[in-house]
């Protein structure tokens, strides 16, 4: 099974650059998105239901931000919110029940310039948390992908000393993500690759993609239990569309 993960910005902007065409050459069995910024009554038939692919979606109550969505070819057992009003009204967080895993689709808040949104952000991390922990204790193997919106080492972003003070690789940020890792959760992209310069998100400022001058934000983590059934996990550099590429990993 092939799960992809992308940081659209604008669904809308995102199928005029191809990505519908895309999704028809990759041929995932799910794909998740982030920062749709629409709602489905805004949307052509095409975007809701591609050729092969049904979506269920995760709105924002303000039009024009936010988002989430999940494409996928087979039906999911059931499908729900993360189930706290703050992060729902911003569509932050979709839970699917797959029969072998539950899937976690989340576009985690960026904590701005100054941290003016880090405490929003940190209780945000730490509801995703509390659902991964309580899907564990039912029995159930996690998967978490997303925009995560932190650049976790100095391998995961190209600048590390110049951003020390900026959104996305704050301390507590960081900090954070140690300690979900600890918490028996797995980065699956470094399960297969450990060295730097594998990004995922660039600005659009001083031709910084074409100099892979950029962060990895993207991710997919699952519990360590589950691990084992992570056959490979990519980051699709060369796909554009958006200042994010998609991300993905292939299950046994």
């Amino acid at each position: 099974m092939k799960i992809i993960s992308w940081n659209v910005n604008g669904i809308r902007a995102a199928t005029q650059k191809g990505l519908l065409d895309w999704l028809g050459t990759a041929q995932p069995d799910i794909l998740c998105v982030q920062e749709t910024k629409a709602h489905p009554d805004q949307l052509n038939d095409d975007v809701i239901a591609p050729e092969g692919y049904r979506s269920v979606w995760a709105s924002a109550r303000k039009k024009g931000y936010s988002g989430c969505a999940v494409y996928y070819k087979k039906d999911f057992q059931s499908v729900n919110l993360l189930g706290e009003k703050r992060f729902d009204d911003e569509g932050r967080v979709q839970v699917l029940e797959h029969r072998d895993f539950t899937l976690i689709n989340a576009y985690f808040p960026n904590s701005q310039d100054g941290g003016k949104r880090l405490d929003y952000k940190l209780d945000f991390c730490n509801a995703v948390v509390r659902k991964c922990n309580a899907l564990r204790t039912a029995g159930k193997n996690v998967i978490i992908c997303g925009d995560y919106n932190i650049a976790h080492t100095p391998l995961d972003l190209a600048r590390p000393k110049q951003n020390e003070q900026n959104p996305g690789y704050l301390p507590e940020e960081r900090e954070w993500m140690t300690d979900f890792l600890a918490n028996r959760y797995v980065d699956t992209f470094r399960m297969f690759n450990t060295g730097g310069g594998n990004y995922s998100w660039w600005s659009y400022r001083m031709n910084a993609r074409a100099k892979n001058i950029g962060w990895r934000i993207d991710y997919f983590c699952v519990n360590s239990e589950f691990s084992s059934h992570v056959k490979d996990a990519f980051i699709l550099g060369e796909i554009t569309g958006s200042d994010h590429c998609p991300v993905g990993i292939l299950l046994k």
